[in-house]
């Protein structure tokens, strides 16, 4: 068999990634997860009394700063993931497991320091990670590669 009709058989049976469907689903990861967590934000202030010193929860702003940045990390580590490994949906699982228990280290050694802040705040900032964890997790991976089709 030729070199040529060879790199064409390994070309058409290795997997590929839909890059315009994730030019779609990465901003829309970015922008779900924002607005859950504003969501998150809103429905927790009719239940919990969001105290005024406590800055985290202080505005929506902060909630969408630190969850905008951390969005937009995931979604340039999943296309990094998409295009250099074999297994990017795996691997970004175990990271953004790994990511998520470590960005709860602070809510539960530092926050409960922080002026103003209560159990209840506390627990609306752990709802916040969870929901946004799961939003990312869920939509990037929903991204796999597939057999290329010719």
């Amino acid at each position: 068999m030729s070199s040529t009709a060879m790199s064409l058989s390994a070309q058409a049976a290795s997997p590929t990634v839909n890059w315009s469907r994730f030019a779609l689903v990465g901003p829309g990861t970015v922008l779900a997860a924002v607005a859950a967590n504003v969501l998150v934000y809103f429905v927790a202030g009719t239940l919990v009394a969001y105290n005024a010193e406590f800055l985290p929860l202080a505005s929506v702003g902060g909630a969408i700063i630190m969850t905008l940045a951390p969005a937009i990390v995931a979604v340039l580590l999943y296309a990094a993931l998409l295009r250099f490994t074999r297994h990017p949906a795996r691997i970004f699982t175990i990271v953004s497991a790994i990511a998520f228990i470590i960005s709860l280290i602070p809510v539960f050694t530092y926050i409960p320091t922080v002026p103003g802040a209560t159990n209840a705040q506390t627990a609306v900032l752990v709802l916040m990670h969870v929901v946004a964890a799961s939003v990312i997790v869920a939509l990037l991976t929903s991204i796999r590669r597939t057999a290329w089709e010719s």
